[in-house]
């Protein structure tokens, strides 16, 4: 698993924006990078549960879209921004403000840019997954961060493992 991950992911894992994700806080005590690593891994699990079924994705595009799908940079509990928790806003407006970023810094096809786009769905109800990588984050993303946010706070989850693909 983490080797398809830093196999399809290199790029971005290595590029030093992708590492301020370390210093964001997604869910709990989860950083931002530590959660797309997860939704990465989630989809991959999903991925291979389905070829039991005959049923194949594209899984360098459901890595590369799970790893950026987040790539908003910024501190979404930061109650001074404009898109923060407290406003509100953040669910509906990070998913384009997380493609903006990744089409600036990375080259994108079509299933990477549908996956980041739109991992919001059911929240965001008019962006409604178009391939099967999206859809296969959308469960991931929604899968990790429930886990994330309920066993993961304050330590709670003993068998949290930390991983660092970088520099691969």
């Amino acid at each position: 698993m983490e080797e398809r991950i830093r196999n399809y992911g290199a790029d971005i894992l290595n590029h030093e924006t992708y590492a301020t994700l370390a210093t964001y806080m997604q869910h709990g005590n989860v950083s931002v990078m530590e959660h797309s690593m997860r939704v990465a891994e989630t989809g991959l699990r999903i991925a291979d549960w389905m070829k039991k079924y005959n049923i194949n994705c594209h899984e360098r595009e459901l890595v590369r879209g799970a790893l950026l799908h987040d790539y908003f940079l910024y501190d979404w509990h930061e109650t001074t921004l404009k898109y923060s928790i407290k406003n509100g806003f953040h669910g509906f407006t990070h998913a384009r403000t997380a493609l903006k970023n990744a089409s600036r810094d990375y080259e994108l096809n079509e299933i990477e840019r549908d996956i980041i786009v739109k991992h919001m769905f059911p929240l965001n109800l008019t962006a409604v997954p178009g391939c099967r990588e999206a859809w296969i984050v959308t469960m991931a993303d929604k899968y990790c961060s429930l886990m994330e946010t309920l066993t993961m706070r304050n330590g709670m989850n003993k068998r949290r493992r930390k991983r660092n693909f970088r520099n691969v």
